[in-house]
């Protein structure tokens, strides 16, 4: 199975890369270093009733596996907003649409160019040439749209072209849980340093890929804000 996330890359594999960025990671550590202690002192609460026969774990184990999958949706979270604030100023436009189209299982592939240019590993496309807004990026996207199977390609603040097709990665090639979607997103973010973002179709589930990696992301609340993080 293919490794599509894990908590060392939130935590510090690319502190630097996000630090030189010029993203505060600051209160991002300090509330990581809070829920993990909070995650913690869950698992040492279920080590401490192992031998009480009458209690059941598998409810804790369910409660410290969200926790976990919590912390590392957050962080994920941030570093995109790192990873995107210096390539296009249409972050919130962004935010909003995948928040949008995670609820309504609209399935998407978003292709947001950075240093490397992508144009010559992308092929069909339809051209666009319009400011980015939420609005037009989910129209795109709706189920029955000509363009929706195909991926939209961001450059700056603009829709440059939808309808894309990318090319898929060559090392997932015997995954069967991986859809065609993300195949895409995993194979062109090994070929350049784009970030692509994706939706799946059939369970609504947000996340990106970078470097040939998969990462989940919250796509609840609006990656921009992270409310609950009170970052800047």
């Amino acid at each position: 199975m293919h490794n599509s996330c894990g908590i060392r890359f939130t935590l510090s594999l690319e502190v630097s890369q996000v630090q030189q960025q010029d993203c505060d990671v600051s209160p991002l550590k300090e509330q990581m270093k809070l829920q993990l202690r909070q995650i913690s002192k869950e698992i040492e609460r279920s080590l401490a009733t192992l031998d009480n026969e009458n209690y059941c774990l598998l409810s804790e184990f369910v409660l410290i596996s969200d926790a976990i999958q919590n912390v590392e949706s957050i962080a994920a979270s941030f570093y995109l907003q790192c990873y995107l604030s210096t390539f296009t100023n249409r972050f919130l436009e962004l935010s909003i649409s995948i928040r949008h189209l995670s609820e309504r299982r609209h399935g998407a592939l978003v292709v947001i160019e950075r240093n490397d240019s992508v144009d010559t590993f992308l092929h069909s496309g339809i051209p666009i040439g319009a400011t980015l807004t939420h609005s037009l990026l989910e129209s795109i996207f709706y189920t029955g749209s000509p363009l929706h199977d195909g991926a939209v390609l961001i450059k700056s603040d603009f829709i440059f072209s939808a309808g894309n097709v990318l090319p898929l990665s060559k090392a997932l090639a015997g995954e069967k849980k991986l859809g065609t979607r993300h195949r895409a997103a995993i194979g062109l973010t090994e070929e350049t340093d784009a970030l692509v973002l994706v939706i799946s179709e059939e369970t609504g589930g947000a996340s990106f890929a970078f470097k040939g990696k998969l990462y989940p992301i919250n796509a609840i609340d609006p990656i921009i804000g992270l409310k609950s993080m009170n970052l800047n």
